[in-house]
Protein backbone atom coordinates (compact mmCIF):
# COMPACT_ATOMS: atom_id res chain seq x y z
CA UNK A 1 0.00 0.00 0.00
CA UNK A 2 2.51 2.42 1.01
CA UNK A 3 4.29 1.67 -2.30
CA UNK A 4 1.56 2.10 -4.30
CA UNK A 5 1.41 5.31 -2.69
CA UNK A 6 5.05 6.65 -3.25
CA UNK A 7 4.87 5.27 -6.83
CA UNK A 8 1.51 7.83 -7.49
CA UNK A 9 3.26 10.87 -5.84
CA UNK A 10 6.98 9.73 -7.53
CA UNK A 11 6.34 7.35 -10.76
CA UNK A 12 9.30 4.97 -10.85
CA UNK A 13 11.67 4.77 -13.34
CA UNK A 14 11.55 1.95 -16.43
CA UNK A 15 14.52 1.01 -14.94
CA UNK A 16 13.63 0.79 -11.27
CA UNK A 17 10.50 -1.33 -11.99
CA UNK A 18 12.37 -3.57 -14.03
CA UNK A 19 14.65 -4.27 -11.03
CA UNK A 20 11.57 -4.45 -8.85
CA UNK A 21 10.21 -7.17 -11.10
CA UNK A 22 13.40 -9.71 -11.17
CA UNK A 23 14.04 -12.00 -8.08
CA UNK A 24 17.71 -12.67 -7.25
CA UNK A 25 18.07 -15.95 -8.14
CA UNK A 26 16.85 -14.77 -11.94
CA UNK A 27 19.40 -11.76 -11.70
CA UNK A 28 22.49 -14.45 -10.84
CA UNK A 29 20.89 -16.36 -13.58
CA UNK A 30 22.50 -13.99 -15.77
CA UNK A 31 25.59 -14.19 -14.41
CA UNK A 32 28.56 -15.46 -17.96
CA UNK A 33 31.76 -15.54 -16.67
CA UNK A 34 34.29 -14.90 -19.15
CA UNK A 35 38.34 -13.20 -19.67
CA UNK A 36 37.42 -9.89 -21.94
CA UNK A 37 41.19 -9.80 -23.52
CA UNK A 38 41.16 -5.68 -24.06
CA UNK A 39 43.92 -4.95 -21.06
CA UNK A 40 46.93 -6.83 -19.76
CA UNK A 41 46.39 -8.55 -18.45
CA UNK A 42 42.45 -9.65 -19.02
CA UNK A 43 39.65 -8.37 -17.32
CA UNK A 44 37.13 -10.87 -15.63
CA UNK A 45 33.92 -9.87 -16.92
CA UNK A 46 30.58 -11.39 -14.74
CA UNK A 47 27.54 -9.50 -16.66
CA UNK A 48 26.78 -9.03 -20.29
CA UNK A 49 25.95 -4.99 -20.53
CA UNK A 50 23.33 -5.80 -23.26
CA UNK A 51 21.04 -7.94 -21.10
CA UNK A 52 18.52 -5.39 -20.69
CA UNK A 53 18.38 -5.79 -16.72
CA UNK A 54 21.88 -5.53 -16.04
CA UNK A 55 21.97 -2.55 -18.23
CA UNK A 56 19.35 -1.17 -15.85
CA UNK A 57 21.09 -2.52 -13.01
CA UNK A 58 24.31 -0.64 -13.84
CA UNK A 59 22.37 2.75 -14.45
CA UNK A 60 20.53 2.63 -11.46
CA UNK A 61 23.37 1.69 -9.11
CA UNK A 62 25.53 4.48 -11.32
CA UNK A 63 23.05 7.31 -11.51
CA UNK A 64 20.30 6.70 -9.43
CA UNK A 65 22.15 5.38 -6.19
CA UNK A 66 19.38 2.43 -6.14
CA UNK A 67 19.68 0.38 -3.16
CA UNK A 68 18.00 -2.52 -5.23
CA UNK A 69 20.44 -2.00 -7.80
CA UNK A 70 23.32 -1.96 -5.87
CA UNK A 71 22.09 -5.25 -3.63
CA UNK A 72 21.88 -7.28 -7.15
CA UNK A 73 25.18 -6.39 -8.41
CA UNK A 74 26.90 -7.25 -4.71
CA UNK A 75 24.95 -10.28 -5.00
CA UNK A 76 26.92 -11.49 -8.09
CA UNK A 77 29.86 -10.19 -7.06
CA UNK A 78 29.57 -11.96 -3.94
CA UNK A 79 29.11 -14.85 -6.03
CA UNK A 80 31.85 -14.96 -8.10
CA UNK A 81 34.32 -14.06 -5.43
CA UNK A 82 33.33 -16.98 -2.97
CA UNK A 83 34.11 -19.15 -5.78
CA UNK A 84 37.75 -17.04 -5.80
CA UNK A 85 37.65 -17.70 -1.61
CA UNK A 86 37.71 -21.47 -2.65
CA UNK A 87 38.82 -22.21 -5.92
CA UNK A 88 42.95 -21.05 -5.58
CA UNK A 89 43.59 -22.06 -9.50
CA UNK A 90 40.50 -20.02 -10.71
CA UNK A 91 42.39 -16.38 -11.05
CA UNK A 92 45.97 -18.40 -11.96
CA UNK A 93 45.86 -16.10 -14.61
CA UNK A 94 49.86 -15.82 -14.92
CA UNK A 95 50.87 -18.65 -12.62
CA UNK A 96 50.93 -16.73 -9.68
CA UNK A 97 48.02 -18.85 -7.77
CA UNK A 98 45.47 -16.91 -5.49
CA UNK A 99 45.69 -16.67 -1.95
CA UNK A 100 42.40 -15.72 0.00
CA UNK A 101 44.03 -14.04 3.13
CA UNK A 102 46.42 -12.05 0.77
CA UNK A 103 43.89 -10.59 -1.31
CA UNK A 104 42.93 -6.80 -1.45
CA UNK A 105 39.76 -5.81 -3.47
CA UNK A 106 40.23 -1.64 -5.02
CA UNK A 107 37.65 -0.01 -6.35
CA UNK A 108 38.24 2.15 -9.49
CA UNK A 109 37.79 5.62 -7.63
CA UNK A 110 35.96 8.46 -8.82
CA UNK A 111 37.15 12.13 -8.95
CA UNK A 112 36.46 14.64 -6.13
CA UNK A 113 34.40 16.44 -7.82
CA UNK A 114 32.39 13.44 -9.67
CA UNK A 115 32.08 12.04 -5.86
CA UNK A 116 30.76 14.99 -4.67
CA UNK A 117 28.09 15.60 -7.09
CA UNK A 118 27.06 11.67 -6.66
CA UNK A 119 27.73 11.69 -3.13
CA UNK A 120 28.94 8.06 -3.18
CA UNK A 121 31.22 5.53 -5.45
CA UNK A 122 28.59 3.13 -7.33
CA UNK A 123 31.57 0.50 -7.64
CA UNK A 124 32.67 0.90 -3.85
CA UNK A 125 28.77 0.19 -2.78
CA UNK A 126 28.14 -2.70 -4.57
CA UNK A 127 31.68 -4.16 -3.32
CA UNK A 128 30.82 -3.23 0.51
CA UNK A 129 27.22 -5.53 -0.09
CA UNK A 130 29.47 -8.36 -1.74
CA UNK A 131 31.80 -8.54 1.11
CA UNK A 132 29.00 -8.56 3.89
CA UNK A 133 28.95 -12.38 2.63
CA UNK A 134 32.33 -13.44 1.55
CA UNK A 135 35.16 -13.49 4.28
CA UNK A 136 38.99 -13.13 3.50
CA UNK A 137 38.86 -9.82 1.03
CA UNK A 138 40.20 -6.52 2.39
CA UNK A 139 38.40 -3.85 0.72
CA UNK A 140 40.75 -0.74 0.19
CA UNK A 141 38.90 2.25 -1.32
CA UNK A 142 41.80 4.46 -0.60
CA UNK A 143 44.56 2.75 -1.90
CA UNK A 144 44.30 4.43 -5.66
CA UNK A 145 43.43 8.29 -5.93
CA UNK A 146 42.89 9.84 -9.46
CA UNK A 147 45.85 12.74 -10.21
CA UNK A 148 42.87 14.78 -12.03
CA UNK A 149 39.44 15.25 -13.03
CA UNK A 150 39.05 12.81 -16.50
CA UNK A 151 36.25 14.22 -19.02
CA UNK A 152 33.26 11.35 -19.80
CA UNK A 153 34.56 8.30 -21.12
CA UNK A 154 30.70 7.67 -22.81
CA UNK A 155 31.36 9.71 -25.99
CA UNK A 156 35.16 8.92 -26.51
CA UNK A 157 36.32 6.73 -29.09
CA UNK A 158 38.85 4.11 -28.37
CA UNK A 159 41.97 5.93 -28.56
CA UNK A 160 40.99 9.11 -27.13
CA UNK A 161 40.11 7.38 -24.38
CA UNK A 162 43.32 5.81 -23.34
CA UNK A 163 44.82 9.28 -23.80
CA UNK A 164 42.11 10.45 -21.73
CA UNK A 165 42.97 7.68 -18.31
CA UNK A 166 46.68 7.78 -18.93
CA UNK A 167 47.90 8.18 -15.80
CA UNK A 168 45.04 9.07 -14.51
CA UNK A 169 45.27 6.95 -11.35
CA UNK A 170 48.32 7.08 -8.35
CA UNK A 171 48.62 4.39 -5.68
CA UNK A 172 47.71 6.55 -2.27
CA UNK A 173 51.21 8.42 -0.45
CA UNK A 174 49.68 6.96 2.67
CA UNK A 175 48.75 3.27 1.64
CA UNK A 176 48.41 0.97 4.43
CA UNK A 177 50.69 -1.38 3.92
CA UNK A 178 53.63 -1.75 1.47
CA UNK A 179 53.27 -3.46 -1.85
CA UNK A 180 54.02 -7.53 -1.28
CA UNK A 181 54.51 -9.84 -4.26
CA UNK A 182 52.41 -12.53 -2.51
CA UNK A 183 49.33 -10.02 -2.15
CA UNK A 184 46.79 -10.09 -5.02
CA UNK A 185 44.77 -7.13 -6.41
CA UNK A 186 41.62 -7.24 -7.35
CA UNK A 187 40.95 -3.77 -8.95
CA UNK A 188 37.25 -3.59 -10.07
CA UNK A 189 34.87 -1.25 -12.36
CA UNK A 190 31.09 -1.48 -12.91
CA UNK A 191 31.72 -1.25 -17.27
CA UNK A 192 33.89 -2.26 -19.25
CA UNK A 193 34.34 -0.87 -22.49
CA UNK A 194 37.50 0.01 -24.24
CA UNK A 195 39.70 -1.18 -20.98
CA UNK A 196 41.11 2.38 -20.42
CA UNK A 197 39.79 3.03 -17.17
CA UNK A 198 41.22 -0.65 -15.22
CA UNK A 199 44.50 -0.75 -17.93
CA UNK A 200 45.54 3.15 -16.24
CA UNK A 201 44.27 1.45 -12.72
CA UNK A 202 46.50 -1.64 -13.44
CA UNK A 203 49.80 0.68 -14.38
CA UNK A 204 49.26 2.53 -11.35
CA UNK A 205 49.21 -0.44 -9.72
CA UNK A 206 52.42 -1.83 -10.70
CA UNK A 207 54.19 1.19 -10.67
CA UNK A 208 53.82 1.12 -7.10
CA UNK A 209 55.11 -2.50 -7.10
CA UNK A 210 52.23 -4.96 -7.45
CA UNK A 211 52.74 -8.01 -9.34
CA UNK A 212 49.49 -10.01 -8.97
CA UNK A 213 46.75 -8.03 -10.34
CA UNK A 214 43.19 -9.19 -11.19
CA UNK A 215 40.93 -6.37 -13.38
CA UNK A 216 37.33 -7.74 -13.23
CA UNK A 217 34.03 -5.71 -14.12
CA UNK A 218 30.92 -6.25 -13.41
CA UNK A 219 29.48 -6.04 -17.08
CA UNK A 220 30.87 -5.71 -20.45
Amino acid sequence: MLRRLMDMLFPPRSDEESLRAISDDDFLSLIAPRLAPCTRPGTVVLLPFQEPLVRSAIHEAKYHGSARAQALLALALAEYLREAEFDETRFDLENSGLRSNLVSIVPIPLGAARRRERGFNQVEEVIRGALHDVQGFALEPSLLVRTRETASQVSLPRREREENMRGAFRVAEDAAHPFDPARTYFVIDDVLTTGATLQAAIDALRAAGATQIIPLALAH
